[in-house]
């Protein structure tokens, strides 16, 4: 049974993506500093190791406590709006936090490595929907911090051996179907997240930073990918590097692109009353529109995705913060 060390793990995607790899028979441990994660959205018996990835005596031991077969990279930073207003936090914690982990794997033999990226290293292409090898030309820091680390994995696999597949998400969205993990309220920095809060009463409104954007109905077009649908493409990534699969990147989206207006307009149906939203500025990093070409993880890992429809992704966002209205906060592990 392969055992697969995961940072970030207690986080939204790292807690879906921990879960699916149990039920694909996978051993998992967790290394988390818990700065955005919660202990609550593991599953009991999952080992956690509270740790950050620039205590190098840290990483080193846990590495060879567990001997891990993969490592799984989601700890950094997200937001891409406060990426530029604060590029240092996003360097140090996407870039320079994720090379101590990249020679710490080194060091213990060039583990394998499936890498948390994102459509925002493409910045705003000029053909949709976008292919992996397309320019890369992010607008913002985050975009940047995690290109800089996808060209840190190719330098070292050039020079170390160190396999990886970084896999480039688009806008995860949604919740495990019964609503026993998903987006905490602490992370509100997600669209849909946000809407929840409205239709909870938890905030007065959303935002919608501009309605000028040069798309068919003036906001922005994104493409969402439900987060079970995305912890399914970690468990086949790492099933081709146990394989012998050459380092790749892949786009993981659905190949269809809504607009803001359509995702709340998605929510209004789900919750069955209109939420309050609030026209502003435009913010700065922004692309006007991301759609993912995902042809290349469907015919070369077998991926598909399961969710597809706008407002079955949001019904599973809903149910959870139904359940849980105050997110993780007072639950027991």
């Amino acid at each position: 049974m392969p055992v697969i060390f995961v940072t970030g793990g207690a986080g939204y995607i790292g807690s879906h993506t921990v879960l699916t790899m149990l039920d694909a028979g996978m051993d998992v441990v967790v290394y988390d500093n818990l700065s955005s994660g919660h202990l609550e959205a593991l599953p009991a018996g999952v080992p956690l190791i509270e740790g950050d990835l620039n205590d190098e005596a840290a990483l080193d031991r846990a590495l060879t406590e567990h001997q891990p077969d993969a490592v799984v990279h989601f700890a950094g930073s997200i937001e891409a709006g406060e990426s530029m207003m604060d590029p240092k936090r996003f360097y140090r914690n996407n870039l320079m936090n994720s090379l101590y982990l990249a020679d710490a794997l080194v060091a213990h033999g060039s583990i394998p490595i499936v890498f948390s990226s994102t459509a925002a290293v493409y910045g705003e292409p000029e053909v949709m929907p976008v292919f992996e090898d397309a320019p890369k030309e992010p607008t913002n820091v985050y975009g940047e911090s995690k290109l800089a680390f996808e060209r840190v994995l190719t330098a070292y696999e050039r020079a170390y051996g160190l396999r990886s597949i970084s896999l480039r998400y688009f806008n995860a969205c949604g919740a495990y179907p019964d609503g026993h993990i998903g987006a905490d309220h602490r992370a509100k920095t997600h669209l849909l997240t946000l809407a929840m809060l409205v239709a909870l009463g938890q905030r007065d409104h959303i935002d919608v930073y501009g309605t000028d954007w040069p798309t068919p109905d003036g906001t922005c077009i994104r493409d969402y990918i439900h987060v079970c649908d995305l912890a399914e493409a970690h468990v086949l990534a790492l099933n081709a590097l146990a394989g012998g699969a050459a380092s790749r990147a892949y786009n993981v989206g659905v190949g269809r692109g809504f607009s803001v207006k359509e995702m709340l307009d998605g929510v209004d149906r789900v919750v069955g009353k209109p939420i309050a939203r609030r026209i502003t500025e435009r913010r700065a990093g922004d692309p006007s529109a991301l759609v993912a070409d995902s042809s290349r993880i469907r015919s070369e890992l077998g991926w598909a995705p399961k969710y597809t429809d706008l407002d079955g992704m949001i019904r599973t966002a809903w149910a959870w913060h139904q359940q849980n209205p105050n997110g993780y906060a007072g639950r027991g592990r």
